[in-house]
């Protein structure tokens, strides 16, 4: 799942945060935003060896639901995680950029991944979008 991040791969991402969803989410719960929140950590624990996750990071104007840190050492970027349901990914990137969420990792010196992940409870299909951040750039869309 990682490696599909890393790839910015957005249909893989979501595919995966799909199967995490159906398999490791009780039905009673699926809807809500809390639930995605757990799948998407779920699916990203395998990284921990390489990232940091802190959740509910205070950073820019708000608070980022998942950081992803790398380890002293890593060449790996950062990734900032912001789940919504029933919203469209494009809701959670301006969110995180429009409250300036990557600033809190400018000190890292490293791209941060902006990683927006979605759950339609109608449809129960997940979207995803990855954009590129670079402290001294735009973000690369």
């Amino acid at each position: 799942m990682i490696e599909s991040v890393l790839a910015r791969d957005e249909k893989a991402v979501a595919s995966g945060f799909q199967r995490a969803h159906d398999e490791g989410c009780s039905p009673l719960h699926h809807n809500n935003e809390q639930a995605l929140r757990s799948v998407v950590k779920a699916a990203l624990i395998a990284c921990a060896d390489e990232w940091a996750c802190v959740d509910e990071l205070p950073s820019g104007h708000g608070y980022a639901d998942m950081a992803y840190l790398p380890r002293r050492g890593s060449t790996r970027p950062a990734s900032l995680v912001e789940s919504k349901a029933d919203e469209p990914a494009e809701v959670a990137l301006d969110q995180m950029l429009n409250r300036d969420y990557p600033q809190v990792m400018r000190s890292l010196d490293v791209p941060v991944l902006l990683v927006a992940v979605t759950y339609d409870s109608k449809s129960k299909q997940h979207t995803c979008r990855i954009v590129e951040y670079h402290h001294n750039a735009a973000p690369m869309k």
